[in-house]
C-alpha cells in the first residue's frame, strides 16, 4: 500500500485542484444573466459577423486520423527504445500492429478522406 501513496497523493491534489476551481467558479461567477453577458466572446470585441453554419466532416474527418496515427506513436516509441530486451516475438506483433494501421490509413486515401473539394 505504501508504493501506492505517490499516485493517491497526486491523484487528490488533481481533484482537489479541478473541485476548487468548480467551486470558486460557482462562488464569484456571474449570478444575473444579462444579454450581454450571454454574447459570444470574441476577442473583447463585438461579433465581427453571424455564424457561417456547421464545419464541413472533412475538418472532423482529418482531426480523427490525427489522433489515431497520433496514438500509433504512443505505443511505437516505448516498443523501440526496449526494443532489444523484447525479443523477435514483439518485433512480429509490431509489424501486424503497423501492418493494420497501414491498412486503415491506405482505405482513408481511397475513400477520399483527405480530399478537400
Amino acid at each position: 500500500m505504501r508504493q501506492y501513496l505517490p499516485f493517491l497523493f497526486t491523484a487528490a491534489f488533481g481533484l482537489a485542484v479541478a473541485g476548487g476551481m468548480i467551486a470558486l467558479s460557482i462562488l464569484f461567477g456571474p449570478s444575473k444573466k444579462t444579454p450581454v453577458k450571454q454574447e459570444p466572446f470574441e476577442c473583447g470585441m463585438p461579433p465581427a459577423m453571424e455564424p457561417r453554419g456547421m464545419a464541413r466532416v472533412n475538418f472532423y474527418l482529418v482531426a480523427i486520423l490525427f489522433v489515431m496515427f497520433d496514438i500509433e506513436i504512443v505505443f511505437l516509441y516505448p516498443w523501440a527504445v526496449s526494443f532489444r530486451q523484447l525479443g523477435p516475438s514483439a518485433f512480429y506483433a509490431m509489424a501486424a500492429f503497423l501492418a493494420v494501421l497501414f491498412a486503415g490509413l491506405v482505405y482513408a486515401v481511397k475513400k477520399g478522406a483527405l480530399e478537400w473539394d
